[in-house]
C-alpha cells in the first residue's frame, strides 16, 4: 500500500496534477518547487501574495513571528502559529495547523493536517486529516548520506538522498516519535508515543512499538 492512489484522496487538492503524474509519493518530492512556481505563473484565484512567491488563501491566520520562505502556497483557513518556520517549497491544503516551533520544508500537506507542536517535516507528504503529536519528526537524511531505500515487501532504492515520511490519510503519529527516512504509514493507522519507525506500515493498524503492529478493530 505505497502508491499515491492507495494512500491519499487528492482529487480536490491544488497539487492533484503531481499525484496524478507519478505512481509513488516520493517521486513527487523533486518537483514540488517547480510545480509551485508553475501554479503561481498561471495565477492563483482567491489567493493573496503576501511576499515574493508566497501566496495565502482566504481566512488564513499567521502569527507575527512566523518565518515563511518562498515559494509557498498556504491553503484557505490554515493557521500558522508563533515560531513556525516554513523553509520554502511547501503547499498546505485547507484548514491545516502548523504550530509553534514547527519547521516545514519541501513538503505537501493535504487538507486538515496538524503539525501543531515542535515538529519537523522535511521532504515529506502528509495526507488528509493526518496528525503529528508533539515533538514527532520526519527524519529525511540517512547518517551515511546514501540514497533512501523504501523497506516494504521489496526494497525500493529511490535514488533520492532526502526523503522524510509519507503519511496516508488519517494517519496519527504519537508524541515524540521518530520517522526514519522513507517511512510510509498507511491510511488511518495510529502510532503509540515514543516509537521509532522504519519501513512500510499497513493501513487501518495500530503501531504499538517498532516491531509490534496490530490491525485496528473497525
Amino acid at each position: 500500500m505505497i502508491k499515491n492512489t492507495e494512500l491519499f484522496d487528492f482529487k480536490n487538492s491544488i497539487a492533484s496534477p503531481l499525484f496524478e503524474k507519478y505512481e509513488y509519493p516520493w517521486e513527487i518530492l523533486p518537483d514540488i518547487k517547480e510545480f509551485i512556481l508553475s501554479l503561481i505563473k498561471k495565477g492563483l484565484e482567491d489567493y493573496e501574495e503576501i511576499g515574493h512567491n508566497i501566496y495565502v488563501g482566504k481566512n488564513v491566520k499567521i502569527a507575527e513571528n512566523v518565518v515563511i520562505e518562498p515559494p509557498c502556497i498556504i491553503g484557505h483557513g490554515t493557521e500558522i502559529r508563533p515560531g513556525a518556520y516554513i523553509r520554502g517549497s511547501v503547499i498546505t491544503g485547507e484548514n491545516c495547523v502548523i504550530g509553534n516551533s514547527s519547521e516545514i520544508k519541501n513538503a505537501l500537506l493535504l487538507d486538515k493536517v496538524a503539525v501543531p507542536h515542535y515538529n519537523y517535516v522535511g521532504d515529506s507528504i502528509l495526507g488528509n486529516h493526518s496528525h503529528m503529536g508533539a515533538g514527532s519528526i520526519c527524519s529525511n537524511l540517512k547518517s551515511d548520506g546514501k540514497a533512501v531505500v523504501i523497506h516494504g515487501e521489496s526494497e525500493i532504492n529511490t535514488g533520492l538522498r532526502k526523503i522524510g515520511a509519507i503519511l496516508g490519510d488519517g494517519a496519527d503519529i504519537g508524541c515524540g516519535c521518530v520517522l526514519n527516512p522513507g517511512t510510509v504509514i498507511g491510511k488511518n493507522t495510529s502510532v503509540y508515543p515514543l516509537t521509532m519507525l522504519r519501513g512500510v506500515y499497513e493501513s487501518d493498524s495500530i503501531i504499538k512499538s517498532t516491531h509490534n503492529t496490530v490491525k485496528r478493530n473497525i
